[in-house]
C-alpha cells in the first residue's frame, strides 16, 4: 500500500511494475539486467481518488496517462532496480500529492475610474497626432 496523504492511499491491486531493460550506456550488464521500471497506476478505476482529483491528474500526466485510464512512470535513472522503483513511487505519490490542490478561482477585478481616464487621455492625444499627419494643401 502506497500512502499519499493521511486520508488517500493507494492499494496495492492498482499499481503493476514491470521491469524492463534501461537504455543508453551500462556497460557489460547493460543487456543482462532489467533494472528500469514500468509503474502502471489504474487512475480511472481507483476507488480512492474523488472524480475532481482523477482530472487534475490527467491534465498533470500529459502523455504518461494511457486511453484506458492507467498513468505509467517510466523511470531508468539508477543501475539499482529497488532504487528506481522507490523513485518510481515517489514520482507517483508526488503527481497526486499536485492533483489533490484544487487551483484558486480566479476573482476579476476591475479597472480603477483614473486608469481608464488615463488610458482614454493617452488615446485622444495619440489620435490628435495621427490627425495632424493628412495631406497638407499647398500655397502655390
Amino acid at each position: 500500500m502506497l500512502r499519499i496523504t493521511e486520508t488517500i492511499s493507494i492499494a496495492d491491486w492498482e499499481l503493476t511494475e514491470q521491469f524492463v531493460r534501461a537504455s543508453g550506456p551500462g556497460g557489460q550488464n547493460v543487456n543482462k539486467v532489467s533494472t528500469a521500471v514500468e509503474l502502471r497506476f489504474e487512475a480511472e478505476r481507483s476507488p480512492n481518488l474523488p472524480p475532481d482529483v482523477k482530472a487534475r491528474l490527467r491534465r498533470l500526466a500529459g502523455r504518461r496517462w494511457t486511453q484506458d485510464g492507467a498513468l505509467v512512470i517510466q523511470v531508468d535513472e539508477t543501475r539499482s532496480q529497488a532504487r528506481n522503483r522507490e523513485i518510481a513511487r515517489e514520482r507517483l505519490a508526488e503527481l497526486v500529492r499536485k492533483a489533490l490542490v484544487a487551483p484558486k478561482k480566479r476573482v476579476p477585478t476591475r479597472p480603477t475610474l483614473g486608469s481608464q481616464r488615463r488610458r482614454l487621455k493617452a488615446k485622444a492625444e495619440r489620435g490628435a497626432v495621427k490627425a495632424l499627419r493628412g495631406k497638407v494643401d499647398g500655397e502655390d
